[in-house]
């Protein structure tokens, strides 16, 4: 997300730092560089209007020209306003003071709505919180089944009258058998459509009458680009809609709809869709997004991922059994499986800062190696998992046809285990010396 946006504003950066002291001419230059990288982003003008000029009134100020380090002010400033254009903090999903917390899907068809119903009810499940998807989408084929294999993929049930029965009632008597039920959180899926209509429009508002929701969520699609912006101004007008999701920020975007949609309806980003899986779904940062884009990685965003994917039992056991030296390919296998819930490798390296974009254009993440390495290691018997060494050429055949895979692969596993052994034994002999237990307690095993 955002590649091309962080690539021209780098650009932009770097003929700020080549000129050493700035003068406003210099500036000025800059700033335009900056516009115009905004403006192809899909970012709304009047939003690019008013950034390049704060900016630029900031950049021209004593605190930048008169710095040893201008073109690094001038950096700090583009942040900081980015991130007030986004909304400056994050803007948390509202909980209702007595449940259940009623939440409003609303959204043109092919936004992502459904999907994103079950991806909010999953993410709250996952804190603790017991939710309920309502189908009140009676017009589109198949919607409510998609809900239903959504509902069924997170083990989170659906309340459904069929499409014969009006949206309004479904609502309300889905909102009912959730108290009844003890279902602390409603997610009501509404019809979309293809474009903006005065009775998608009505409907959408008796149903907001009917039930009061907590939170009217609208779902916008980022490849849509300006288009996006329009449709959250509408759907506000005429809703007074609580936040915005948007979707498909993993996808070719320009991204414009994130840095304008706060801007023009004053409502905040809550959450942005990242990928097609059930679990790729993050609350929105601004202060975050705004590294991103300014290719200074996202590392808090990277810990969370971690900590999602992190068990701590599993992990102690891990550590104990690598300075004992009982680590397994078995072990092996659950480290890597951890490290697949985190998500693509692709997205957990463009949150690391100091990584390259342009180095990592043309680079292909090949995450392969995981599905071939755990493909590898269930092809081998509970005998050859725990005691690697005694596995020989022709039991490397037989591990390479049982996975699909070829015997240069099962030596690649076999070869990268063991080097992590040898590592891990170099950190427990360093361990008995006075230094090394001095070194070693400083340090975290990398598991």
């Amino acid at each position: 997300m955002f590649e091309s946006l962080g690539e021209k504003l780098s650009n932009a950066f770097k003929k700020f730092r080549s000129k050493g002291k700035l003068t406003e001419a210099d500036v000025k230059a800059g700033m335009r560089e900056i516009k115009l990288a905004l403006l192809e982003a899909d970012v709304n003008f009047k939003v690019v209007r008013d950034f390049i000029k704060i900016v630029s009134e900031r950049a021209v100020g004593s605190e930048v020209l008169e710095s040893l380090l201008p073109a690094q002010q001038i950096v700090k400033i583009v942040n900081e306003e980015l991130t007030r254009l986004m909304g400056s903090t994050q803007s948390k999903l509202t909980i209702a003071s007595k449940p259940p917390t009623i939440v409003m899907m609303v959204g043109l068809q092919g936004a992502g709505k459904t999907t994103h119903a079950g991806k909010l009810a999953g993410l709250y499940k996952k804190q603790g919180k017991k939710p309920l998807l309502v189908a009140c989408d009676v017009y589109r084929p198949a919607a409510i089944k998609q809900l239903q294999v959504v509902g069924g993929q997170l083990d989170i049930p659906v309340f459904t009258m069929g499409d014969q029965v009006s949206p309004v009632k479904i609502a309300k008597e889905g909102v009912e058998y959730a108290k009844q039920k003890g279902y602390d959180m409603v997610f009501i899926d509404t019809a979309g459509r293809l474009q903006i209509d005065e009775v998608l429009m009505e409907e959408l508002k008796n149903i907001k009458v009917e039930v009061n929701p907590t939170e009217i969520l609208l779902t916008v699609d980022a490849m849509i680009g300006q288009e996006s912006v329009n449709v959250a101004e509408t759907f506000n007008n005429l809703l007074d809609i609580t936040g915005v999701i948007v979707t498909k920020l993993d996808g070719d975007t320009r991204g414009g709809a994130a840095l304008s949609i706060r801007y023009v309806t004053g409502k905040p980003i809550k959450f942005v869709g990242t990928g097609e899986k059930l679990d790729t779904i993050e609350p929105f940062y601004p202060d975050r997004m705004a590294s991103r884009i300014l290719g200074m990685g996202d590392v808090l965003t990277l810990i969370d991922k971690a900590q999602a994917a992190y068990d701590e039992k599993q992990a102690a056991e891990m550590e104990q059994k690598l300075r004992q030296q009982t680590f397994t390919l078995d072990d092996y296998l659950g480290q890597l499986a951890q490290l697949k819930n985190m998500g693509s490798l692709d997205q957990l390296v463009g949150m690391m800062p100091g990584v390259n974009r342009s180095a990592l254009k043309d680079a292909k993440i090949d995450e392969t190696f995981l599905i071939h390495t755990e493909a590898i290691i269930h092809s081998m018997t509970g005998m050859e998992r725990a005691h690697p060494e005694m596995i020989n050429a022709s039991r490397k055949k037989r591990i390479a046809q049982g996975s699909g895979t070829s015997v240069e692969e099962v030596n690649k596993v076999l070869r990268q285990f063991d080097q992590m052994m040898k590592m891990m034994k170099q950190f427990t002999n360093m361990g008995k010396s006075r230094k090394g237990k001095k070194m070693l307690g400083r340090m975290k095993m990398p598991f």
